[in-house]
């Protein structure tokens, strides 16, 4: 069982590639590229699960890729995971900009493209993102430990709700923490 650790890249005969997710004496979850997150108990594990990858059969051919397939491939899967991507912002901020003034009259406002503070936003987001991913990942942490600075990440996603009218589509959007009401 101790093999078994969040974070630890694992191969499947049937599922393919996938991440250690969580991992107790109990259950291993893991997180497939291509079927998603799949869970196993340890003996399942023990059987099922390789730390190298699997050999195709014999008599099945494969085609190397070149460089320009492997660069097509990793931007559609640090698209899909959310690293990079162009994240739409709404039409009706366009051309617009931000104006910042000075609460003393006699110095100058500052203006910026609104696509450039938006893009600003985007990146922030997504260095949280790597954070959490960093943060739970790590076999240095404790539970508790994790759970203490996903919170902050969390409440740090919930400052950044402010800039939620910027993005086109509502699936972009930071939540924070819900409250119960």
């Amino acid at each position: 069982m101790e093999q078994y650790h969040t974070g630890k890249v694992v191969y499947h005969q049937d599922f393919g590639t996938g991440r250690i997710v969580n991992a107790d004496e109990n259950r291993i979850m893991v997180n497939f590229i291509k079927t998603g997150i799949r869970g196993f108990t340890p003996a399942a594990a023990e059987d099922e699960l390789s730390y190298t990858p699997f050999q195709q059969d014999e008599g099945t051919e494969t085609e190397d890729m070149d460089l320009d397939e492997l660069k097509i491939a990793i931007r559609e899967v640090l698209r899909e995971e959310g690293v990079t991507g162009s994240i739409p912002l709404a039409e009706k901020w366009d051309g617009g900009e931000i104006v910042i003034k000075p609460g003393k009259h006699d110095l100058q406002a500052k203006s910026i493209p609104i696509d450039t503070f938006f893009h600003k936003v985007v990146m922030v987001r997504n260095q949280l993102r790597v954070l959490e991913a960093n943060i739970n990942g790590s076999k240095n942490l404790s539970d508790s430990e994790k759970v203490d600075l996903q919170q902050y990440i969390t409440r740090c996603y919930g400052s950044l709700t402010t800039f939620n009218a910027l993005f086109a589509d509502r699936k972009d959007w930071f939540v924070g923490s819900k409250k119960d009401d």
